[in-house]
């Protein structure tokens, strides 16, 4: 049996996301999803094309890596191939090998949550613990109940409110005219392309009418985990509860949408987030490391 890599081509994105679709299920790892591909496709429908590396053998998808940045590799693998040696051991080579066109000669990070094997081989190649997250779930059997604030939808008519958020929870500097010009444009594209069906862009707001807080999240289909990504409180609003709003508010939109779980990982040492998705419900599990290669 052949194993072969390929980077699919724009005609083939929503071919991707469904195999990645298919290989989300409640009780299994919080590896790649769809969303990490939508919420990618900020960039573009062309360079997140080129960021994605798909392994196939005998013509079905095996394995699935996004190029989240010029040297971090995030990975996702059939569920009943997650302690497959030939998937695996193709995929550590294909990553370790410069000129196969994965992974730059240096230092690089590989997200392998959930593949046993794949993990093992690259430790037996010197890749080492690296950051530690914390994956986290909440059940969406039951409805989410109150969300603490007023919650609206935000269409691409209003992306810059979004956007605004969004741009103070993670820059902290100051919002330009500039950049709500460029950051809507690439807005327009992502809600173009084709992960937007599966997506939803929630804003919070204040008693004043102030927005507040922003989430995102990703549906995998009915009966499938989705996911919420990214999530931030604006930096002037912040511990007044808003964000456990905000994350309610969208494991309330994904159970709308079908999903059977909110799914989210959050860097361990992020107390403040960690935090908050504890208070909207969510369930840590146990903490899994990134692996590194040092230069």
């Amino acid at each position: 049996m052949s194993i072969v890599m390929t980077t699919p081509g724009i005609h083939e994105l929503r071919e991707v996301a469904q195999v990645l679709q298919g290989w989300q299920h409640d009780g299994g790892p919080l590896h790649l999803h769809p969303g990490d591909l939508g919420w990618h496709s900020m960039k573009g429908a062309a360079a997140t094309a080129a960021a994605l590396r798909l392994w196939s053998r005998d013509g079905r998808g095996v394995a699935v890596g996004l190029l989240d940045g010029p040297q971090l590799l995030r990975m996702a693998f059939a569920p009943d191939l997650e302690d497959d040696e030939e998937v695996a051991r193709r995929v550590v080579t294909d990553a370790g090998d410069p000129a196969r066109g994965v992974l730059a000669a240096g230092s690089a990070t590989i997200e392998a949550r959930g593949a046993p094997c794949f993990s093992r081989l690259l430790a037996r190649h010197g890749w080492q613990p690296d950051e530690l997250w914390t994956p986290m779930h909440r059940d969406l059997s039951s409805p989410v109940g109150d969300l603490g604030a007023r919650v609206e939808t935000i269409g691409p008519d209003r992306a810059g409110v979004w956007l605004e958020v969004h741009w103070s929870a993670f820059r902290g500097a100051p919002f330009t005219e500039t950049d709500r010009r460029r950051l809507v444009d690439r807005w327009l594209d992502m809600a173009a392309g084709p992960f937007s069906a599966g997506s939803r862009f929630l804003a919070a707001f204040d008693p004043l009418g102030n927005a507040v807080a922003a989430a995102a999240v990703w549906s995998a289909g009915p009966g499938r985990p989705g996911l919420v990504e990214p999530m931030g409180v604006h930096r002037d609003h912040r511990g007044r509860g808003y964000g456990t709003a905000i994350t309610c508010a969208a494991a309330s939109a994904l159970r709308t949408m079908g999903a059977s779980s909110a799914i989210v990982c959050a860097e361990s040492s992020n107390v403040g987030a960690v935090s908050t998705y504890t208070a909207a419900g969510f369930i840590a599990e146990q903490e899994v490391a990134d692996l590194q290669r040092v230069a």
